[in-house]
């Protein structure tokens, strides 16, 4: 009991120090580190979506490229040509995503393996050309630039120093409550499906139905992470949503821990940072991530979340490796 007692004081100590350390971080960084920071709290989210669809659904899915351009589209088309408020413009580019998802979602997650990895990517490839060919909404290759900054009770968000304490509390919140869906009923009912898919079928849950509302969910997140995109850059193109932006978010998930919901963060952290300063080294910088990508796959294969789970399991126990049990 005073073991128990002393971890959840330790933890708590450490959320708190994580937390101080959080707020304080922006006055003591530069402009460049801090914009950083705010592209991999945007990617954190995105992530997120494709981080819980393969760790608790087993799906792959490099679609989410997809729902990111539609999310900024919208709230770029929405402000700047029909003039609506910011806050309707991020729901509805949400809800077209979701409406969207659940349309090719159901005839899509019927596949598995390698053919659902296909489909997916072939979604993202049918996005990023309908956003290339449909100038009236999206300005084609010119983009679409003045999209206004987000401004709360007279607020605005306008430089990276003050997005950032809008994107990370978005951020946290979400993890907060993926953390939540875990814990209830539904979350009970997808690791069943993840686990024991016939045991679950057997017992009345509703696979395929899940997995669709799981997959609108990771949409809607998505799209979400792409209208913080467009309002913090100001200027979008079909180049921010090409190919390589989905595998990113597949990276994000797969270096993160795919069951690792924290690990998400140090994966997004990892895909944002480690380019960009990889990049001052020359042309040979994709090279080198490359190879970074490589040694932490074969040094880290649990992810970031795997590596952190077992060190605090680790400096929980003291060093010691846990007892085998008996008769095993």
């Amino acid at each position: 009991m005073a073991r128990s007692a002393t971890a959840h004081l330790w933890t708590g100590m450490l959320m708190v120090a994580v937390l101080l350390v959080w707020v304080a971080l922006p006055w003591f960084l530069s402009r460049s580190a801090i914009d950083i920071l705010v592209f991999t709290g945007i990617y954190t989210i995105a992530g997120l979506g494709v981080s819980f669809l393969l760790g608790q659904c087993g799906i792959v899915s490099l679609a989410q490229s997809g729902f990111y351009g539609i999310g900024a589209y919208a709230t770029a088309y929405g402000t700047t040509v029909l003039g609506l408020p910011i806050p309707v413009c991020i729901v509805l580019g949400m809800l077209v995503s979701a409406v969207i998802a659940a349309a090719v979602g159901v005839p899509v997650l019927r596949l598995s393996g390698h053919f659902l990895a296909l489909a997916t990517l072939a979604l993202a490839i049918i996005a990023h050309v309908l956003f290339l060919e449909l100038e009236w909404i999206t300005g084609g290759t010119l983009g679409i630039g003045g999209i206004p900054r987000i401004s709360l009770f007279g607020f605005t968000f306008a430089t990276p120093f003050r997005f950032y304490y809008l994107v990370w509390p978005s951020a946290f919140a979400l993890l907060l409550a993926y953390s939540l869906l875990l814990r209830s009923r539904t979350g009970i009912a997808l690791r069943a499906m993840r686990d024991a898919p016939a045991a679950a079928a057997v017992a009345g849950i509703p696979i395929a139905s899940l997995k669709v509302r799981i997959f609108v969910l990771s949409a809607a997140v998505g799209a979400f992470a792409g209208s913080l995109f467009a309002h913090y850059v100001s200027f979008i193109s079909v180049d921010s949503f090409a190919i390589d932006r989905a595998i990113g978010f597949l990276l994000i998930a797969v270096l993160g821990g795919v069951r690792s919901i924290p690990g998400t963060i140090a994966g997004a952290l990892f895909v944002t940072a480690a380019p960009n300063y990889l990049s001052r080294l020359g042309d040979i910088h994709p090279l080198l991530f490359a190879l970074a990508l490589i040694v932490a796959v074969i040094f880290l294969p649990g992810g970031f979340g795997g590596f952190m789970a077992n060190l605090g399991a680790k400096l929980s126990s003291g060093g010691r490796r846990p007892s085998a049990p008996a008769g095993g």
